[in-house]
């Protein structure tokens, strides 16, 4: 379920520095067999796209594991506080000869109150915001986390960047969701919609990517990412597996 409303975005390229938007061959991982050539479209005809995305929020709300679940298919019980930040890369076949792929940044819940989250959230194309149904305080913190990011990265045309909402942890029984007050709470902040999401049930997390995909790619076409500057910070990936508005959605 979502709501739209007014979005922007940018495009990003596939090297760590972002520097060239046509060189994708880094990152993009390649599932194609080169030994079925004759089935198959030449590398060098495939329109290719890297967007860098942030997932925040409070510290277990499920970030972690909503990346987990939508870029291998796996949840896993088991809690594991990230430290700083880490990125994970979902490759999407969008259409014929177009490869999306979200970089995932997954910034740890208490870095917030960290002087580090201008670096991590620099060259951002979008962002989401993600609480737990189950603790009515994590919806709290949203407008704070919201702040944060408007008040940190912009588009190139000096518009906020597109935020969606998860409401998290849906498959629990505590869980109530306010469809209506959070229709409201969506519409008066500037996000471009929310989803009710479960990893571990793997509910909405597929379609809620989808969504923020479509927006992303429309508004892409009009901004473009200012060059980086020369102290862009770069990481490796690895192969390790009380707010304002007191409303609440969750009770």
């Amino acid at each position: 379920m979502n709501k739209g409303g007014d979005i922007f975005a940018k495009e990003f390229d596939t090297d760590p520095d972002f520097s060239d938007n046509t060189n994708t061959t880094n990152i993009i991982s390649n599932n194609k067999n080169n030994n079925n050539s004759n089935n198959e479209i030449d590398d060098a005809d495939v329109e290719k796209h890297l967007y860098k995305v942030l997932l925040i929020g409070d510290y277990a709300v499920g970030k972690s594991s909503i990346i987990k679940r939508y870029c291998t298919g796996i949840f896993s019980p088991n809690y594991k506080l990230t430290i700083g930040v880490d990125f994970s890369v979902k490759d999407i076949e969008w259409e014929k000869n177009k490869i999306v792929s979200l970089q995932l940044w997954d910034i740890a819940g208490h870095e917030r109150f960290g002087t580090m989250t201008r670096v991590y959230y620099r060259y951002a194309i979008a962002a989401i915001i993600v609480f737990d149904l189950s603790r009515p305080s994590t919806f709290d913190a949203v407008t704070k986390w919201r702040e944060d990011v408007n008040s940190k990265v912009v588009l190139a045309n000096q518009e906020p960047i597109p935020v969606l909402l998860l409401a998290n942890k849906s498959d629990l029984s505590t869980s109530y969701v306010d469809s209506d007050m959070l229709d409201r709470f969506c519409k008066e902040n500037n996000f471009i919609g929310w989803f009710a999401t479960s990893a571990s049930s793997d509910t909405n997390i597929n379609e809620a990517m989808h969504f923020l995909t479509k927006e992303i790619l429309e508004v892409a076409k009009t901004n473009h990412p200012p060059k980086p500057e020369e102290d862009t910070l770069e990481l490796t990936k690895t192969n390790d597996d009380k707010s304002d508005n007191s409303k609440s959605c969750c009770k």
